[in-house]
């Protein structure tokens, strides 16, 4: 078996994580493991439940949950319990609890274990979220955090939104987004940062294709270094 390289993107909602983590597992035939979308996944699990803000039972209900992350057409599909819930963990609910269920600790260790053994499973993997370079795979061979400016991170937003039949104001997105920054950055268990050792890019004037481009670039150069062959397809 070919060995893979495990490359971990890291950064705030909106810098452009899920685009590129995407584009990059696709060129490479690598799995792809967006970790917000497990995030996510427990947060709508909660707010159907009705225990957001009950620590212990949501504890409970994602060490009981299934949580699969599946792919058709390029996009990831997310299973709770044999359940198909993609398109209802994009909900602006979702987006304003999912940093509150996401800083409980023994969520982020189950989920932590999930991933990976999810990363175990392949032979190369592309993981994106805001703790991967620092805590779920602090050895990964590449380490990329991105960043942008919040107005632009807003704005992406709002296309997004658009693009899914709903209308949200940019300004409260842009309070959502703000307010999620400081709650994942300043958390106890594994907060928002910047490893040490982690290729910084800021996308806020960069096109999808040259960010991809950029972190390519530092996944050919670990590649080389480690004589490690790589197939990287248009």
């Amino acid at each position: 078996m070919l060995k893979g390289l495990i490359i971990a993107i890291d950064g705030p909602a909106g810098s452009g994580k899920s685009t590129s983590a995407k584009l990059i597992a696709k060129k490479l035939d690598y799995l792809y493991i967006d970790t917000g979308a497990m995030y996510r996944a427990i947060t709508f699990h909660a707010l159907e439940n009705r225990a957001i803000g009950d620590e212990s039972r949501i504890i409970e209900l994602a060490r009981k949950c299934k949580i699969e992350l599946k792919y058709n057409d390029d996009e990831v599909v997310v299973v709770l319990n044999n359940r198909n819930i993609s398109k209802e963990i994009r909900s602006t609910d979702v987006n304003s609890s999912v940093s509150d269920v996401s800083k409980i600790s023994d969520v982020r260790k189950l989920m932590v274990e999930k991933q990976r053994e999810m990363a175990a499973k392949g032979i190369g993997v592309v993981m994106e979220g805001r703790d991967i370079g620092t805590v779920v795979f602090p050895n990964a061979d590449v380490k990329i955090f991105l960043t942008a400016a919040l107005d632009t991170r807003a704005n992406r937003r709002a296309s997004e939104y658009t693009e899914n039949g709903s209308k949200v104001l940019v300004d409260d997105i842009k309070n959502n987004l703000s307010n999620r920054d400081k709650i994942d950055s300043n958390r106890n268990d594994s907060p928002l940062a910047k490893a040490p050792d982690a290729i910084e890019v800021d996308t806020t004037n960069v096109t999808i294709d040259e960010q991809v481009n950029l972190i390519l670039d530092e996944v050919k150069k670990v590649a080389e270094k480690k004589n490690i062959q790589l197939k990287i397809s248009n």
